[in-house]
């Protein structure tokens, strides 16, 4: 789908359900990644119908040298949200969320390198901002979007705040 050096985003596959049960069961990911523990009932439930692109979310695995390491999804945002968030309808805003969850590649400019991949892909389909929601004591992410052009624009909550990107046009 999308590549760059030793980097590839490909959309998620039905095969890819044990990574995402293993890497959602690794309390390191768990501590930044708003999800609970999974098991492959709760991993086919969820993922199973944005594979069949049954649901407005796109999901992705992150590669790295080949190798899976993470999980990225991305979508346009939703009405609701455009409202929660205080964003403008007029435009196209998409959404994304992801993890790196092979913890031993964290801290390495990875997950700054897929974050930028998909920016750009976002932007070629016409994304004229891009939003995320991030955990507040998650500084590595924070500093991370702060490097690719993300500003923080709301407080969620006491735990979790917005970052926005904007295309620049």
């Amino acid at each position: 789908m999308i590549e760059k050096d030793d980097l590839q985003i490909r959309r998620m596959e039905f095969s890819d359900f044990d990574l995402m049960i293993k890497w959602l069961n690794d309390p390191e990911v768990l501590k930044f990644y708003e999800e609970p523990p999974s098991d492959l009932e709760r991993v086919q439930r969820k993922y199973g119908p944005r594979i069949e692109g049954k649901h407005y979310v796109t999901p992705c695995i992150a590669m790295y040298q080949n190798q899976p390491i993470g999980y990225i999804q991305f979508y346009v945002i939703q009405e609701a949200e455009i409202n929660t968030y205080h964003l403008d309808s007029n435009q196209k805003v998409y959404g994304i969320d992801q993890f790196i969850g092979e913890v031993q590649l964290w801290g390495k400019g990875i997950g700054t390198a897929l974050i930028r991949l998909m920016l750009s892909f976002l932007e070629n389909r016409g994304a004229s901002a891009i939003v995320l929601e991030v955990k507040n004591d998650n500084i590595r992410a924070i500093k991370s979007y702060e490097k690719c052009g993300f500003e923080k624009t709301m407080d969620i909550d006491d735990e979790m705040s917005l970052m926005e990107y904007k295309v620049s046009t």
